[in-house]
């Protein structure tokens, strides 16, 4: 899904296609950028910085998504001021020389850690496509004619009005997770509540984190239903 290109002065950027890396070390998505310039000087390279942001309120939600999303956006009713632009992750390349245009790969690199605003909001999607925004800055270092004929350099920045826009398949995202976390997941704890999940684990003499998990969960299910039971009563 080719995302729209933003023009700036001289500049101009859009995604040619993301993809989920199958050899990266961590979570990671590579982002194909083309990137024109209308200028005739020669690129010598170009620092390239990008803050990729969700825009949420581009998109529609089905009943279970809206459910999903109450922790981060509040009831339905409050969408309209709550559903807002977030920042999901910042990242950088280096663009070797060219004249007029080339495209290169920018990593977009990822985490599964629900206390990130972004994990959480992708895990609570189910189908579809995610809006996302790519603004761009950084320097370009150009090579041209100088005075007396000889060889010059010369610097310019990335205007920050520069920017793309592209439509994410939410399963370009899974499809990366699950290369990583297949059938599982992680989430962060403080020392002191792992440590009271470690001596709740060992009283019951259970096996596993996911039996442990199970059964505080089971008990206190069974805990809220005797509650209901005892306000009928009474």
């Amino acid at each position: 899904m080719s995302g729209a290109a933003a023009p700036g002065p001289g500049l101009e950027f859009s995604v040619r296609d993301i993809v989920a890396d199958p050899y990266s070390a961590a979570p990671q998505l590579t982002a194909r950028l083309r990137i024109e310039d209308g200028t005739d000087e020669r690129i010598h390279a170009m620092v390239l910085r990008c803050q990729v942001r969700i825009e949420p309120q581009r998109r529609h939600y089905g009943p279970a998504e809206q459910d999903s999303l109450r922790g981060l956006f509040g009831e339905r009713e409050r969408w309209s001021d709550t559903l807002r632009p977030f920042q999901w992750m910042q990242c950088h390349t280096t663009v070797q020389g060219f004249t007029g245009s080339t495209e290169v790969d920018l990593a977009l690199p990822c985490t599964y850690d629900f206390d990130v605003v972004g994990s959480r909001y992708l895990h609570a999607l189910g189908e579809g496509t995610v809006p996302i925004s790519l603004l761009f800055s950084g320097t370009v270092f150009t090579k041209g004619a100088g005075s007396g004929g000889g060889s010059g350099f010369g610097v310019r920045q990335v205007p920050w009005d520069c920017e793309a826009r592209y439509q994410l398949p939410v399963a370009v995202w899974r499809q990366m997770i699950a290369a990583h976390f297949p059938n599982s997941g992680w989430i962060r704890l403080d020392h002191d509540v792992l440590a009271r999940f470690a001596d709740f684990r060992e009283r019951r003499g259970l096996i596993s984190w996911d039996e442990t998990v199970t059964t505080v969960l089971a008990d206190a299910r069974a805990r809220a239903a005797a509650d209901e039971i005892g306000e009928v009563v009474t």
